[in-house]
């Protein structure tokens, strides 16, 4: 049974474990590592800390499906909608636009339902505060370290980690990049910005006409969400929460403040963008420095294999586009590399 090593509980590496899951059931033992305390990657859901049941999303805050990958990835589609885990976007979003003939989903468990859907369905052992540092070539497998705890030996392995992320690993692989991939891998690029979770005690009363908002006149702030209202929940013994994304150029101006300050200052705009605000019983800041894909891998090939014999790959959304589909796309294509070499 050969060992299988996906770096990152984000959604394309949740995609590739299931997908994997599907092809291989007996063959393959399924091993998922992030640096992070839980799954999601920028799909991420905090829960306030005084009530769990009251949660914000602090990534992506709805899924766009346009007509043609509607079709293309309609099985995953309809998988999630059979499930619960989407719903159709309902509620008012003011300023957004829409191409013609996409829709809206939402989730009502919150964004990261959809990766520990896909993370349960897959039967991976999936393992957090797993920090990959080094990846050598020892005797045909991979050997893989990580800050802390012993190596462990995969025969494949499919990094799905942000590509500066994956630039800044060390041991063999730095060699097995050549120069055309290294520039190429270089070239990648992403946005940095800031989101920040306010969590309100039961009862709490939030009078808005809209459940989300675009914001286009703010230095600093450039959408609002009114959570739960967003995603069609509701429950008198659950709070009300909202989520702030700051706009790319704070973000940047911002990306190596103090996350103390950079709360105090989204505080102080949204103040005069919702004035009498409640005061939240929990504000939590996330800093995202790599938010969304601003130029992708050229071509967008959806993955790059670094060796094949045994097989490194990576993929994300670094090597297509910021969205579900796209890390869909991904996963897909990094499924297709791996079929055709084991």
């Amino acid at each position: 049974m050969s060992r299988v090593l996906i770096v990152g509980a984000g959604l394309t590496g949740s995609l590739c474990a299931h997908l994997l899951k599907r092809v291989r059931t007996n063959q393959l033992q399924i091993v998922v590592w992030d640096k992070a305390r839980g799954s999601g990657g920028r799909m991420s859901t905090s829960r306030c800390p005084s009530n769990p049941s009251c949660t914000v999303d602090l990534g992506a805050q709805y899924i766009t499906v346009t007509p043609d990958y509607a079709t293309k990835h309609k099985s995953f589609h309809d998988e999630l909608l059979a499930r619960g885990i989407l719903a159709p976007l309902t509620a008012p979003v003011e300023g957004m636009v829409m191409t013609e003939g996409s829709r809206n989903f939402v989730t009502p468990k919150g964004v990261s339902s959809i990766v520990k859907h896909f993370l349960k369905e897959s039967g991976a052992a999936v393992f957090y505060e797993h920090h990959v540092t080094q990846i050598n070539l020892r005797e045909g497998k991979w050997d893989v370290s990580r800050k802390s705890g012993s190596s462990e030996q995969f025969d494949v392995v499919l990094l799905t980690i942000p590509v500066p992320q994956i630039l800044q690993l060390e041991g063999d692989i730095v060699n097995l990049i050549n120069e055309n991939q290294k520039q190429q891998l270089e070239a990648v690029s992403y946005s940095s910005r800031y989101a920040l979770g306010l969590f309100y005690e039961a009862g709490t009363q939030l009078d808005v006409a809209w459940a989300a908002r675009y914001i286009t006149n703010n230095p600093c702030i450039r959408f609002i969400s009114i959570d739960n209202k967003k995603r069609n929940i509701g429950s008198p013994d659950v709070g009300q929460s909202i989520v702030v994304h700051t706009s790319v150029p704070f973000g940047i101006e911002h990306l190596e403040s103090e996350k103390e300050e950079v709360q105090k200052l989204i505080l102080h705009q949204l103040e005069s963008l919702m004035p009498g605000l409640p005061q939240p019983a929990s504000v939590k800041c996330q800093k995202w420095r790599y938010s969304q894909v601003t130029r992708p891998l050229a071509e967008c090939p959806g993955q790059m294999t670094l060796h094949v014999k045994p097989l490194l790959l990576c993929g994300g959304d670094g090597f297509t586009h910021s969205n579900f589909d796209g890390c869909t796309e991904s996963a897909l294509l990094m499924m297709d590399v791996l079929e055709a070499n084991l």
